[in-house]
């Protein structure tokens, strides 16, 4: 789930992935990618962010009704993005409201950062992952063709795990962009076991999703809880406060006892 770059909440299409799914991947990575690019890079003031993902949208409804030509699609602001959606959610019979939960989640990040704010408790916290991670997971198991209720529950839990994994190790570098995950009252060791808790009640989906996608998928939650042991070690071993740890990376020796436990999932 690394394969393509730089959208973090994005199981990707590497090598492992079913080839006939890639391009639905692809598609559904680059109107993520997109988004978060519109709610995240650049110098823009809140307000162009929130206008410009509010036009987004827009193209996004119209790419979704019925009966929209591929000329109506080409003309929006983004053609390279919603021609590709529009075929794959035409072919897949994907679920629009997962797409828009994606576009509040982000929303919602420009509006927090620019009203300083933070989270009041775990809840609310957990209802944004719902939206900014667990579409991701369930868009990718929809087009695997897994859709029971314990399959969805499982893969919730990875993809908050994985949100969550994602907050704490780059915690130094939201705080400098204003962006504080942290709820109010808890601490990080406390959501660290938490995280890692609730990638472990969402593994077994690993022997769930099918071939290749399976596989790949044992190495993504391999992964995030390698990094979790990495955050654990990182707060046994230093004196200074969460807010100055480096960002933790994986090395040869790391990938090696990730594929390595993969194998015994």
């Amino acid at each position: 789930m690394s394969g393509i770059e730089h959208y973090e909440n994005f199981p990707v299409a590497s090598w492992l992935c079913p080839p006939e799914l890639r391009p639905a991947i692809v598609a559904l990575y680059h109107f993520a990618r997109t988004a978060d690019d519109l709610a995240d890079e650049g110098d823009v003031t809140a307000e162009q962010r929130l206008k410009d993902l509010a036009e987004f949208r827009a193209d996004l409804n119209q790419t979704l009704t019925p009966g929209t030509s591929g000329a109506a699609v080409s003309s929006t602001r983004w053609p390279h993005v919603f021609t590709a959606l529009g075929r794959v959610v035409a072919q897949h019979q994907l679920p629009h409201t997962l797409l828009h939960d994606l576009l509040d989640a982000f929303e919602q990040d420009v509006a927090y950062t620019r009203a300083g704010r933070g989270y009041q408790d775990t809840a609310e916290l957990l209802d944004y992952c719902r939206r900014s991670a667990n579409p991701v997971g369930r868009l990718l198991l929809h087009l695997y063709g897994v859709q029971d209720a314990t399959s969805l529950t499982q893969s919730d839990a990875i993809c908050t795990a994985l949100q969550l994994i994602n907050f704490w190790q780059d915690r130094s570098t939201d705080l400098q962009r204003g962006r504080n995950y942290l709820p109010e009252g808890s601490s990080l060791l406390a959501e660290l076991h938490f995280a890692r808790t609730l990638m472990m009640q969402g593994a077994p989906l690993v022997h769930r999703v099918p071939g290749r996608a399976g596989w790949e998928l044992r190495a993504v939650v391999q992964g995030g809880l390698r990094i979790l042991d990495k955050l654990d070690a990182q707060h046994a071993g230093h004196a200074n406060t969460p807010e100055h740890w480096p960002r933790p990376t994986l090395n040869k020796i790391d990938i090696v006892r990730m594929l390595w436990r993969s194998l015994w999932m």
